[in-house]
C-alpha cells in the first residue's frame, strides 16, 4: 500500500513562494485503485512526481508498504523505488529499440542475465496480450499498444505500487477501454496498489475504487466512488455524473430530480413510484448506468404539483433523494460520463 502523509510542496523563485502541495494526505489500500482528479494546476502532476520522489517533497511523508521513502538516502532510495512502478501518457519507448528490448530495460540496469531477463520479457508480453508483437518497434505499434508496452516495462521490476499518471490521455475510447480493463486485470492478479492520476471523470468511472479531488494544491474532497455517486450533496459526485439536458415538464407538473443513493432501488421503481403518488409520472431525461452490479445516476421527472409535497417522503423510501430540478445541484460541468441514458423524453411512465 501507499500513503501520503501532511505532503507539502512549495516552489521558491527568488523572493517568491508557492505551494503547490498543501498537507496532502491520502492512502491508496492493497488491491486498491485510487484516482486523484482535478483541474489543471491543481497539483496533479507534481503530486504523483512526489510519490516517486522524483521531487523531493518540501515536508511530509511518502511511505510504501510501511517504509518512509522520503527519510531514505539516495542510494536506498533507489532501491525503493523499484517497489514503484510508474506509466506515464508520454509512453517513454525507446524508438530504436524493440518492444522486448525496451520491457528489458530495467532488467539490464539491474544486471539481470540475459536468459533471466528474456524469460521475464516474455511472460510479461505475454501478459500485456503483446507477445506477438515482441519484435515490433515503437512506430509499428498502436498508441494503446506501446502504453501497454509501457505497462509491461513498469511491472518489469515486480513493483507493489503502480502508479499511472494520466496513462489514458489521448488515446482514443476503445484503447482507454483495453487499457482500463488491463489495470483492474493486473490490480486482481498482483495485488497491486494503483494511484491513477487523471483529469479524465469519464474514465475514473469505468476504473476507480475510491477518488479524491484536488485543487489548488489541497485534498478537499475524497471518498469510495459508489458513496460518492449515491450523494446528491457531493460536488466530485455531481462532476462524475454531471446533470443532462432534460425535457420541458407539462403544464401543471413540476420537474425533480432522483438520485439514486441507495443499494436497494427496486427496478420497478417508477410504477410504485406512480401508485403511491396516485398521479401520473412523465420521464424528462436521465443519466443511469451499472457500476460494479450497482445501479448509479439520476432521472429527471414531472409530476403533478398536487403531490409534489408527498413526492420526497414517496422517492426516499424507494432509495431515491428527490429534490426540484435545478435546486441544490452544482454547477454544470462540461464532463461527460460513460454510461447508460435512460428513457425518452416527454414518456409518461404510469399513472
Amino acid at each position: 500500500m501507499i500513503s501520503l502523509e501532511a505532503l507539502t510542496k512549495v516552489h521558491v523563485t527568488g523572493t517568491t513562494r508557492t505551494t503547490v502541495l498543501d498537507q496532502v494526505d491520502f492512502s491508496v489500500g492493497a488491491g486498491e485503485i485510487a484516482a486523484v482528479v482535478g483541474p489543471s494546476g491543481a497539483g496533479k502532476s507534481t503530486l504523483a512526481e512526489c510519490v516517486t520522489l522524483l521531487q523531493r517533497p518540501t515536508s511530509g511523508r511518502v511511505v510504501v508498504n510501511g517504509d518512509d521513502l522520503t527519510a531514505l538516502g539516495e542510494r536506498d532510495l533507489r532501491v525503493a523505488r523499484r517497489r514503484i512502478g510508474t506509466v506515464f501518457q508520454s509512453d517513454g519507448l525507446f524508438g530504436r529499440r524493440t518492444a522486448a528490448q525496451n520491457v528489458a530495460l530495467p532488467l539490464e540496469y539491474l544486471g539481470v542475465t540475459r536468459a533471466e531477463a528474456r524469460r521475464r520479457v516474455a511472460e510479461l508480453l505475454d501478459r500485456v496480450g503483446l507477445g506477438h508483437r515482441a519484435d515490433a518497434r515503437p512506430h509499428e505499434l498502436s498508441g494503446g499498444q506501446r502504453q501497454r508496452v509501457g505497462i509491461a516495462r513498469a511491472l518489469a521490476l515486480r513493483p507493489s505500487v503502480l502508479l499511472a499518471d494520466e496513462a489514458t490521455s489521448g488515446l482514443d475510447p476503445a484503447s482507454t477501454a483495453s487499457i482500463v480493463g488491463l489495470l483492474r486485470e493486473l490490480r486482481d492478479d498482483l495485488g497491486l496498489s494503483i494511484l491513477f492520476v487523471t483529469h479524465e471523470m469519464d474514465t475514473v468511472l469505468q476504473i476507480a475504487d475510491s477518488v479524491a479531488r484536488l485543487d489548488h494544491g489541497r485534498v478537499v474532497e475524497r471518498g469510495r466512488l459508489l458513496d460518492l455517486l449515491r450523494d446528491p450533496a457531493s460536488p466530485l459526485g455531481t462532476a462524475l455524473r454531471p446533470a443532462r439536458q432534460a425535457a420541458e415538464a407539462p403544464p401543471g407538473a413540476g420537474p425533480w430530480r432522483l438520485d439514486y443513493v441507495s443499494a436497494d432501488v427496486p427496478a420497478d421503481w417508477p410504477s410504485r413510484l406512480g401508485e403511491a403518488l396516485g398521479a401520473p409520472v412523465a420521464l424528462l431525461g436521465a443519466s443511469v448506468e451499472s457500476l460494479g452490479g450497482a445501479t448509479v445516476g439520476h432521472v429527471t421527472v414531472a409530476v403533478p404539483e398536487a403531490v409534489t409535497d408527498r413526492l420526497p417522503g414517496v422517492a426516499a423510501a424507494l432509495g431515491l433523494a428527490a429534490r426540484r430540478a435545478g435546486q441544490g445541484a452544482a454547477p454544470a460541468q462540461t464532463l461527460d460520463v460513460v454510461g447508460v441514458v435512460a428513457g425518452v423524453a416527454g414518456a409518461e411512465l404510469v399513472r
